[in-house]
């Protein structure tokens, strides 16, 4: 059984978390700081990341902390990221896409017009990893680790209504959002592969785990029943980050391989690799929905230009 102690040292790695200040995320920057990672965290809120640095720091003597504001819901504020890091670092060694956004109530907007989750949990980790590509492809045996959920497998991508406009139903954008991020993390490796780039791209997901995710969209009488469901469901954040933490740090990852718990239906257990969704794993739609992440985001990703594996033959 794979547990965090199993970590290699990460002395000398530099490691990006997104959504660093609770649930996944802190349990993910706690495990690589112990192992002596400078690990960013990229926080919306930086009082918040601040406090919580200053926490890990009490807890992990001599742990290196540093905290960069990143609003995942404003693409500049991704480009205001990315420009500080990268006058900052010379090289970046694994960037998480950690951060995520889940079922409001109401069709809310990012500050570019995109569908909440879709513009959170994946259009703006699509730019912000074009826009340090250069950097990790500088990292020392560099890492991209994609967050998605169990929860992609029941998603669609609806290019007729990619910002649920006509329609919104807070699970399915939610679920389309989580399979956009499936279906960037294995096109991602597509590229890197055939551009024979030192970088990978690997996936995970942490079954259902009990993280501050879990306390919204639901409310009510049916609310209170479906969060105690879930609390005895679930396993606990300690567990539901091992995939992911596997999946940055194990010797042997390959790109392309996704990472789960190996219990009923992925709900819960120890790491183990795992298949995506057959229509995260079709090129006609992964190329389709490359396209339209560049269009909408402005963002290309340089060093791949010219490298289009997700074109199907003719």
């Amino acid at each position: 059984m794979w547990i965090a102690d199993n970590i290699p040292d990460m002395t000398g790695k530099v490691v990006i978390v997104t959504g660093a200040t609770a649930g996944l995320g802190k349990a993910t920057t706690q495990a690589l700081a112990r192992k002596g990672a400078t690990v960013i965290l990229a926080v919306r809120n930086p009082a918040r990341g601040q406090a919580v640095a200053e926490a890990m720091k009490q807890e992990i003597p001599g742990a290196d902390l540093r905290v960069q504001q990143l609003d995942l819901a404003s693409l500049a504020s991704v480009e205001t990221f990315a420009r500080q890091i990268t006058s900052a670092y010379t090289a970046i060694d694994i960037l998480i896409n950690n951060a995520g956004i889940m079922h409001p109530p109401s069709l809310l907007k990012t500050e570019d017009g995109f569908e909440l989750q879709l513009g959170s949990n994946y259009l703006s980790h699509y730019a912000l990893t074009g826009r340090l590509l250069d950097l990790l492809e500088k990292g020392h045996q560099p890492r991209v680790v994609t967050v998605t959920s169990l929860q992609h497998k029941s998603g669609h991508i609806n290019f007729e209504d990619l910002m649920s406009e006509k329609e919104y139903q807070p699970h399915r954008a939610y679920n389309q959002s989580k399979l956009a991020n499936a279906i960037f993390g294995i096109e991602l490796d597509r590229r890197l592969r055939a551009a024979n780039s030192p970088l990978i791209s690997v996936l995970a997901h942490p079954g259902i785990s009990y993280t501050n995710l879990m306390a919204v969209g639901y409310t009510g009488f049916f609310g209170s029943i479906m969060k105690r469901l879930n609390a005895a469901t679930a396993q606990p954040v300690e567990r539901g980050v091992l995939p992911q933490l596997y999946a940055a740090t194990a010797p042997g990852v390959q790109g392309g391989q996704f990472f789960g718990p190996d219990g009923f239906r992925e709900i819960r257990g120890n790491v183990t690799e795992v298949q995506a969704a057959p229509e995260a794993h079709d090129p006609a739609i992964a190329r389709r929905l490359w396209d339209i992440s560049e269009q909408l985001t402005g963002v290309a990703f340089h060093s791949l230009d010219g490298v289009s594996p997700g074109k199907t033959e003719s």
